[in-house]
């Protein structure tokens, strides 16, 4: 317990994590203002047809697929903070940019520019944190990093909907700019990085990285993916629960119109309540050991969000906003078990050399979903309904993580020499 409270008390007054993590936390902040205010604009006040609006994710998962594994290798290659400085700038040029947005036809281009940014910012911001932080403290830190995007997942949409109730959408918009300046300002007041290996007396592994080319670098990184079985499990486990989730995932308003259609706010309420969920869960999980364990929570997390899911869609018109609440908040718990654990076994299994490289190729993965899965709900959703495609792609996903929480041995070996191995066959 003394052991716990001095690595928490550490990493807080950690001063230069601190200002990274809280320059992000204003970032993602500011996308939750963004996203509901682009919802509101898109389909309320310019009437965008359904195909139209499909093409919003395909437009924000596009860059991804593009560039993930690529701008992981360009994250482990230069100045991190000089890339995410840039791109917060960027984004909030970007951002001003959508203020003036006429029409879907220049809205998409630009929001496909902003996540391209984000595909350059997320493997560097992961990478940073990886150094900034002791081994001991990688738990804490992707708890850390959980707790802002579920804590924003609660307050933007509440705070979103209430500044929407006085305030235009271009309003909104301007504020997530705004914040995407302070996160710059923030980085900006970073002079000095000192990191958590090199305080522990071990050499700085990125140095040899300016040497290669980003090709090489690219190489290598899939390389040491190849060879990392445990890796490989856990992201072929992630893409196969993402498949899943994103056939669903932007039709619970098609889902809500049928059993709730006078209940507009009933959507944020239940993002709310997920992350409600999700913040009491990654707590929780911030006070467990760390090592090992992966199966379980990896597994128990497609559980509880498969059963959420099938839950919502057994729902009947007239259902009491209670049991919304409750599935959403089981939803959330799911959510963040599955996250948190993901993106912990990613940088605990990968050296701090080549985490931006395997969080690049993550990034590309997971992203890939995003092309294919909206489009297949939603020609699902419009002819079988909401509430059997729902009731469906919950049991299926029920069935991956109980495959997961009985094959967890099989799938996730606790051996960390399984990585090091793998890093050896990647360089030569």
């Amino acid at each position: 317990m003394e052991n716990s409270t001095k690595q928490g008390t550490s990493l807080l007054h950690n001063k230069t994590y601190m200002r990274v993590y809280t320059a992000f936390a204003t970032a993602s902040f500011g996308d939750w203002f963004d996203a509901l205010a682009i919802q509101v604009l898109v389909g309320y006040r310019w009437h965008a047809s359904p195909l139209m609006l499909a093409l919003i994710p395909v437009a924000l998962a596009l860059p991804s697929i593009l560039l993930g594994s690529v701008a992981g290798a360009a994250a482990d290659r230069m100045n991190k903070l000089k890339l995410m400085r840039t791109c917060d700038l960027l984004t909030a040029l970007l951002t001003l940019l959508v203020l003036f947005a006429p029409n879907m036809l220049w809205l998409l281009p630009l929001l496909a520019l902003r996540s391209a940014l984000s595909t350059l910012n997320m493997p560097a911001q992961q990478s940073l944190t990886r150094s900034l932080v002791r081994e001991d403290q990688l738990m804490q830190a992707s708890s850390l990093n959980g707790l802002v995007n579920q804590g924003s997942k609660i307050a933007g949409p509440l705070l979103g909907g209430l500044a929407l109730a006085f305030l235009t959408p271009q309003w909104c918009i301007l504020l997530n700019a705004l914040l995407r300046g302070c996160s710059y300002l923030l980085l900006l007041s970073i002079k000095h990085i000192r990191t958590g290996e090199a305080d522990s007396g071990q050499p700085e592994a990125e140095a040899p990285a300016g040497k290669l080319t980003l090709l090489t670098m690219w190489r290598e990184g899939w390389g040491f993916l190849l060879r990392s079985r445990l890796l490989l499990t856990a992201m072929f486990f992630g893409l196969a629960g993402a498949l899943v989730i994103q056939v669903v995932d932007f039709q619970f308003t098609s889902l809500f119109r049928i059993f709730a259609p006078e209940r507009e706010s009933l959507l944020g309420w239940m993002v709310a309540a997920t992350g409600a969920g999700a913040v009491i869960i990654i707590l929780i999980l911030n006070k467990l050991k760390s090592e090992g364990g992966y199966g379980w929570k990896l597994g128990l997390g497609y559980v509880l969000i498969g059963g959420s899911i099938a839950a919502l869609g057994l729902l009947q018109p007239g259902a009491s906003m209670l049991w919304v609440l409750l599935f959403g908040f089981v939803l959330g718990t799911g959510n963040g078990m599955f996250m948190v654990t993901f993106n912990y076994c990613l940088q605990k299994e990968t050296p701090p050399h080549m985490t931006g490289r395997i969080f690049g190729i993550q990034n590309t993965v997971l992203s890939a979903v995003m092309i294919v899965a909206p489009l297949l709900g939603g020609v699902l959703v419009q002819y079988a309904g909401p509430a059997r495609i729902f009731v469906n792609i919950g049991l299926l996903l029920l069935i991956l993580g109980a495959a997961g929480l009985l094959l967890q041995r099989q799938l996730w070996p606790a051996a960390r020499k399984t990585a090091e191995s793998a890093v050896q066959g990647a360089v030569q």
